[in-house]
């Protein structure tokens, strides 16, 4: 998968908390998950047939490499009967995970469990080119289209870039 920091709690509400928190630091939502018994988040969307399949299925795929699979089982068993409740970060970067660790740690986590944080990828919201965007989009689009608005309309003198 990718580079996770795992915090456990034994009380919901902290670990609701420490989501509000990291979101509010700017963590996006879509990389800070909430799994816990009765609110399983992502957790929830994995195929099974019972919620601790579920947790035991969306931990392994974060939790992935070799030896984790135990951890994995006993992590699913105890938050799906409600004595753990988790929080993921999926951080980019030194910055954000020792932000993230910081966060997790001052909010009163358990155990703060990291995963694979030497395979971070960044995510780079520029082009590494100087190529217009649009043609990534259409190729086809001679160079001298800058921008999407020229290209739909190629006869409106007043459009400044």
């Amino acid at each position: 998968m990718s580079a996770v920091l795992l915090a456990l709690f034994n009380d919901l509400g902290n670990a609701r908390q420490l989501r509000t928190l990291l979101v509010r630091d700017g963590f996006p939502t879509d990389r800070v998950e909430l799994t816990a018994h009765g609110e399983a988040g992502r957790a929830g969307l994995q195929p099974a047939a019972s919620e601790p399949e579920q947790f035991r299925r969306y931990f392994g795929t974060l939790f992935d490499l070799e030896g984790e699979r135990a951890f994995v089982d006993v992590l699913a068993e105890r938050v799906s009967g409600g004595a753990l409740s988790a929080v993921a970060v999926h951080p980019r970067g030194e910055l954000e995970t020792s932000r993230a660790g910081e966060i997790m740690r001052a909010a009163g986590a358990l155990e703060v469990v990291p995963h694979d944080l030497a395979s971070q990828r960044f995510e780079h919201a520029a082009s590494a080119g100087k190529r217009p965007m649009l043609e990534n989009l259409l190729p086809h689009v001679a160079s001298d289209t800058h921008c999407l608005y020229c290209w739909l309309f190629p006869q409106d003198p007043g459009h400044r870039h």
